[in-house]
Order: structure tokens, then C-alpha cells, then sequence
């Protein structure tokens, strides 16, 4: 038996910002510390300069250019008001199906990124060890809040 399949709907634009922004701030760590390996140690090695900010800057450029919107690209979700589908990855994906009668709490979370970019991420709390928290990033916090709310809802009509 094969259970229809649940159109995805991509997360928001402004997550891709944020993963950029996020790749950035990442990326300039990386180049600093290489900046600072190109001029202290080639020298005393006899190398020229350039030989560990070069890959540093080309993974920079691949973190924050090309990456952030692959990675954007191969997100989404759905609220069927049963169950909450997010999926994600590319070389391994994964598709995460919650039903709303196993969340035991619910986040709505917004770091200043996020809050600057107009995206919120929505966290579920189910029961069990493994796997337990599945977060849905990228959505619009009013998106956010109204399946809180609606699973909300459902957990008060039909508590446990």
C-alpha cells in the first residue's frame, strides 16, 4: 500500500539570506585564519604566499556563493493538519513525517538572522530519544505560528 504523495512547499526566500549570511561569517573565520597561516608559516617553509588563503578562498566562495541556494533549493514542507512533512538534502535526503498526536511541545524560534531576514524556525518536541526534535526553518513566523496554533488546537480537542 502506498500512501499519496504530499505536494512540498519551499521554505521562504529570506532563509536563503540566512544561510548565506551564515556561510559568511563562517567563511571569513576560515580566511582570516588561513590569512594569518599564509603570512606566518609559508615564509618559514620557503613557499610563496598564496598557497593556503587560495583553497580557503575557494571554499569561501563555494560555502557562501554556490552552496546556500542548493541547499535552500532541496527544502520543504507541508502541514496537512494530521502531519507535518519536512524534507531536506540532497546526496542524503531525508523526508520527516510528524503526526500531530505525538508533539509534546512546540518552539517558534527567531535568532537576529532570522528575525532580520523575516523567517522563523518552527521546532517540534515528540516523544522518544532518537530523532525526538524536528525542526521546520525558513518559514514565515505568522507560517510559524499558525500550525503551532492549529496543532495547538488538536492537541486540546483530543488530549492524550
Amino acid at each position: 500500500m502506498t500512501l499519496p504523495l504530499v505536494p512540498l512547499e519551499p521554505l521562504e526566500r529570506g532563509y536563503l539570506t540566512v544561510l548565506r549570511v551564515r556561510a559568511a561569517i563562517g567563511a571569513l573565520i576560515l580566511l582570516v585564519a588561513a590569512a594569518l597561516g599564509d603570512v606566518l608559516l609559508l615564509p618559514e617553509l620557503g613557499l610563496a604566499h598564496g598557497w593556503i588563503i587560495a583553497p580557503a578562498a575557494a571554499v569561501a566562495v563555494w560555502t557562501t556563493i554556490i552552496a546556500p541556494p542548493r541547499r535552500w533549493r532541496r527544502w520543504g514542507y507541508a502541514f496537512t493538519g494530521r502531519e507535518l512533512h519536512v524534507a531536506r538534502g540532497w546526496l542524503f535526503r531525508a523526508h520527516t513525517i510528524v503526526p500531530v498526536v505525538r508533539v509534546q511541545h512546540i518552539d517558534v524560534a527567531q535568532g537576529p538572522i532570522e528575525r532580520s531576514c523575516g523567517v522563523a524556525t518552527l521546532i517540534l518536541h515528540t516523544a522518544g530519544t532518537d530523532a525526538a526534535t524536528v525542526a521546520l526553518p525558513g518559514i514565515t513566523r505568522a507560517g510559524a505560528e499558525e500550525i503551532r496554533d492549529a496543532i495547538r488546537a488538536q492537541l486540546t480537542e483530543r488530549p492524550w
